[in-house]
């Protein structure tokens, strides 16, 4: 019995669609569920799994080729699924011995419900590698967050079927682990392998493959740097990076030339880094943002911190920083103008009556914002400890998709670096966002003389669509005097 695979129903404002990528090819064994194709609209890419078992016997529509949509690209034939495993029961009996174990499935973990798919960041191991129970053998990076997809069973790494850089999809197979073998298991490996010719499919993986045809390169215009001669991405920018040696090519020849020898490195954006590239584009297309500017005298913080920060930590056993009085300033100014803590969704603006406060930390990824959750319920020390959790999350890559949904309102304070002033760009859907500076002795007027007084710069960043000039202005001057005198926190007036 025969099925057609056809191109998913397109959204209404979409009139046709391209083949992106065939993750299968004719005469492969595809499971229930598997993802057989990636059909890209000018919107979002479409990915077109397996509806039962069977056996891919032909492709109609290859990659590049325009589509519509419920058309028919492929056809599955299920007929031929039984007889598949019949012809290869022999390969898999006589490669049984020489693995000495059980095969285990390397799987992607569940991913959450916002994320559609993700990336195969690192491996931490290669094929043949002896491995240990709970030893972290991959990386999977989504939009957000890092997930590790520890080791189930001890045995030996077998085959590793998606490379670094591929997208997967939760619960899809990308490795497989061989429980219980030994360290000489896999001593059999290689010299099967020789005997193989490796094909150019094999090779590379389909994204790669993908990424050859775009920038118009063979597998013998590469030199695969990975395991068994395997192609990656780097590998393909390398190869198109490369200056034509041959006289036919004499536009490379001044390139070379400018360069000298200088080098130049050319690496892929991770996802977050996409990411946030993407999100801080539409703020910016999407919003009508100003920032508005006010100064703050931070010596009686300073005074009142240098009082009784020993006696803080001892009683409290956190250390007192000022992240704990920003905190503190902006919730009370949110309570008083609730359309700072407001978001516009659609045509309707949605009041939140909560102070999830987001706080931009810097990872080695990149900037994250981490909630702090219900920030008018905590104390000072509660507001330290939660927010010393997050930093040390975010430093060690173990920031989870509950530690980065929501918030209505983002500090970002990078003074920390230096910065003396900036403008802030918004995190949506929210409506503000206030930046912090560097503390900067100044000279002021203070009573008819000048003071050296330890200032900061405030930036209140906004969405002048729902917020006025009176209420920003308002919600910044509130920030800095209660900032200026602490003790109207502590009085709540």
């Amino acid at each position: 019995m025969t099925t057609e695979i056809k191109v998913p129903v397109l959204p209404e404002s979409v009139a046709d669609a391209t083949v992106a990528t065939w993750h299968v090819q004719v005469g492969d064994k595809v499971s229930r569920d598997q993802v057989l194709v990636d059909i890209e609209t000018d919107k979002v890419v479409l990915e077109v799994p397996a509806p039962t078992d069977g056996v891919i016997t032909e492709i109609t529509e290859l990659e590049g080729a325009t589509v519509l949509g419920s058309q028919p690209i492929a056809i599955l034939s299920e007929g031929d699924a039984a007889t598949a495993p019949a012809a290869a029961a022999p390969e898999a009996t006589a490669s049984a011995p020489a693995s000495e174990g059980k095969a285990v499935d390397v799987v992607v973990p569940v991913l959450p419900e916002s994320v559609a798919d993700a990336t195969v960041a690192t491996w931490h191991v290669a094929e043949g590698d002896v491995i240990a129970v709970d030893q972290i053998l991959v990386d999977i990076e989504t939009d957000k967050v890092v997930l590790e997809v520890p080791a189930t069973d001890a045995g030996v790494m077998g085959k590793i079927i998606h490379a670094e850089g591929d997208t997967v999809l939760g619960q899809q197979k990308i490795a497989e682990l061989i429980a219980g073998a030994s360290a000489s298991a896999p001593a059999a490996a290689p010299a099967a392998s020789a005997e193989e010719a490796i094909s150019s499919d094999e090779l590379a993986s389909p994204s790669v493959r993908r990424l050859m045809t775009e920038k118009g390169l063979t597998a013998s215009d590469v030199t695969g740097t990975g395991k068994g001669g395997r192609i990656s991405k780097e590998d393909v920018e390398a190869a198109a990076n490369k200056p034509a040696a041959a006289p036919s090519a004499p536009a490379a020849a001044p390139v070379a030339q400018d360069l000298g020898e200088r080098t130049q490195k050319r690496v892929p954006m991770t996802r977050l880094r996409k990411t946030i590239a993407t999100r801080l584009l539409e703020a910016k297309n999407s919003t009508a943002m100003l920032t508005t500017f006010n100064e703050v005298n931070m010596k009686p913080i300073m005074d009142l911190r240098k009082q009784y920060k020993d006696l803080f930590e001892k009683t409290h056993d956190t250390r007192l920083g000022f992240m704990s009085f920003y905190v503190k300033a902006v919730t009370e100014a949110l309570k008083r103008y609730p359309a700072v803590n407001a978001s516009i969704d659609g045509d309707d603006i949605v009041y939140h009556n909560f102070f999830d406060i987001s706080i931009a930390v810097s990872t080695p990824r990149g900037l994250v914002t981490p909630v702090l959750r219900d920030a008018d319920q905590l104390g000072m020390a509660g507001i330290e400890n939660g927010i010393r959790d997050l930093a040390l999350k975010g430093r060690d890559g173990k920031l989870s998709m509950a530690d980065m949904q929501g918030g209505n309102f983002t500090i970002t304070n990078g003074g920390v670096f230096g910065s003396l002033l900036s403008t802030p760009i918004l995190n949506l859907p929210q409506a503000a966002i206030l930046g912090m500076h560097k503390i900067q002795d100044r000279p002021m007027a203070v009573d008819g003389k000048v003071e050296i007084l330890p200032m900061m710069y405030l930036a209140l960043s906004y969405d002048h669509r729902l917020i006025d000039g009176k209420e920003s202005v308002g919600f910044l001057v509130t920030i800095k005097e209660l900032l200026e005198d602490p003790t109207r926190l502590l009085l709540d007036i």
